[in-house]
């Protein structure tokens, strides 16, 4: 058996707007992400996560900002095209990890919705390899300030 580990991270920054979607599911909010996709952090952070523990590189490699293509794409979408591409080289998801970086929404309402939405999307199982924690930036910096919200996520991939 090999293992392979994958680290994923990305940031989105906030703008006006009424509702914001992470892990593939949409809350009601006062702010928007703003991204070319649909500005989920939490699935490009599992997305990279995924193609880096296989060596695949990044998700700007698999889908560029720069192809007209990938405007407001679902980020849903991409991320299973990703695992599909990962899973076709023989890799199963041990399990991931996820820290979610952001002032409000306050996640934990949402915290079962967003990890059976990514065990769907995977087709793993939620309670057993999907891991989620909430932090906030305690009111520093751009989490602090709700400029920005920020996800990172660790996977584990055997073979």
């Amino acid at each position: 058996m090999t293992l392979r580990i994958g680290l994923g991270h990305d940031t989105h920054r906030l703008v006006a707007g009424t509702s914001i979607l992470l892990g593939g599911v949409r809350i009601e909010h006062t702010k928007s992400l703003l991204g070319h996709s649909d500005a989920d952090v939490l699935l490009h952070a599992i997305t990279d996560a995924l193609l880096g523990a296989a060596g695949f590189g990044d998700i700007g490699e698999l889908f560029p900002d720069t192809d007209p293509v990938h405007c407001n794409r679902d980020s849903a979408e991409m991320l299973k095209i990703a695992w599909e591409q990962v899973r076709q080289k023989g890799w199963q998801i041990v399990n991931l990890d996820i820290v979610l970086f952001a002032e409000k929404p306050k996640i934990t309402p949402y915290k079962e919705a967003i990890r059976r939405r990514i065990a769907e999307l995977l087709d793993i199982d939620a309670a057993a390899q999907v891991g989620i924690k909430a932090k906030t930036g305690e009111t520093l910096g751009i989490i602090g300030r709700e400029e920005a919200i920020s996800a990172e996520c660790v996977v584990l991939l055997q073979s």
